[in-house]
């Protein structure tokens, strides 16, 4: 009987067709593919958690060992992890620590799709306080791998005129399995309500 069970199992596994999703080269062909995961505006809105493209509009596609070289040689470098947090109440809940890179600073709610015009300030004023109102210090902006939740917010940082951005586009999950260390940290505290 298990035998039986063992064969059809594996013809049922060699008769259907692969239905892998594929990873897009830009955000053009993502939209091609899928309109209405995007506004009017070009920014992903829906299913964060799926294949990004390989670029990010107007910044420079980073991996773990450009980070890290980027690190040793910039302190300065300002880092933003946009994963996001639940907020209510004039405050973030959290039922996890959330781990990030050491030199992070945690700016959730950043990366929607469609965001209040406060998590835009939230964003743009951390952002100006961070560079020290600098459009020319170098960014780099992540979150989770395959997440488009960076991918926007590097967008709307590019809009907003910063120059030297870069995505490190496999961000945390890149970074913790190449085992370097984290810290755990708290979202950076908006001034709006």
């Amino acid at each position: 009987m298990f035998r039986i069970l063992l064969n059809l199992a594996l013809l049922v596994c060699l008769a259907a067709p692969a239905r892998a999703e594929s990873i897009p080269d830009t955000a053009s062909e993502a939209l091609a593919d899928n309109p209405a995961l995007f506004s009017g505006d070009g920014f992903r809105q829906d299913r964060y958690r799926s294949p990004t493209p390989a670029k990010a509009p107007g910044a420079t596609t980073i991996d773990t060992s450009r980070l890290q070289a980027m690190l040793a040689e910039q302190p300065d470098l300002v880092l933003i992890d946009v994963i996001n947090a639940e907020y209510r109440h004039e405050r973030f809940l959290q039922d996890e620590p959330h781990h990030t890179i050491p030199q992070a600073h945690w700016l959730p709610n950043t990366g929607m799709g469609r965001i209040d015009p406060a998590w835009e300030r939230y964003l743009l004023d951390n952002l100006a306080r961070l560079t020290g109102d600098r459009p020319d210090q170098p960014v780099v902006v992540f979150c989770k791998s395959d997440c488009w939740l960076s991918w926007n917010a590097v967008k709307r940082i590019t809009e907003a005129g910063y120059r030297h951005v870069y995505w490190y586009k496999d961000g945390i999950d890149s970074w913790m399995g190449a085992g370097l260390p984290t810290r755990v940290a708290d979202p950076v505290n908006p001034t709006h309500s």
